[in-house]
């Protein structure tokens, strides 16, 4: 009987060291909320690959554009259709968890978007915002995105 207390103490730090809560990014929760006619507003950017819109301050009074500005972002590829993928993401970097350090894409890289401050380049093309090079071990907090018509909505 003694026996199974023994294993069962051993095992007690190991299921704890296994079992990971979910993921928090670095950066705050702070309200994204945006509508973006595609058709009106941004007639370039519907149906584009590996395009940029970049938003420091809110177009609207509504819009809510989270802690360091928000990134929206045309994928680099499309579906079987022609029709983009739409990402979003903080602008700010997770490294550096700082509203005024935001990331910027890199002209010579699709998809890629890099931090002026620690150097960390992140992939944004694909929809994950993982580190690819640099120090940062975290990827951009990414918000959710869902295209209605011609309005793309970006929210958390």
């Amino acid at each position: 009987m003694k026996s199974k207390y023994y294993i069962l103490l051993l095992l007690f730090p190991i299921l704890q060291l296994a079992c990971e809560g979910p993921y928090i990014s670095p950066i705050p929760e702070y309200p994204v909320s945006v509508s973006l006619n595609l058709t009106a507003n941004y007639p370039t950017f519907k149906n584009s690959v590996n395009q940029y819109l970049i938003f420091t301050k809110p177009v609207t009074v509504t819009d809510r554009i989270g802690f360091g500005g928000l990134l929206v972002c045309t994928g680099v590829m499309m579906d079987d259709y022609g029709n983009s993928y739409y990402y979003a993401y903080d602008l700010a970097c997770p490294h550096e968890a700082d509203a005024t350090i935001r990331v910027e894409p890199l002209s010579d890289r699709l998809g890629e978007v890099k931090c002026p401050e620690c150097g960390t380049v992140y992939n944004a093309g694909y929809g994950f915002g993982e580190p690819l090079s640099g120090p940062s071990k975290h990827p951009l907090k990414r918000y959710q995105t869902s295209l209605q018509g011609d309005v793309l909505e970006v929210y958390n």
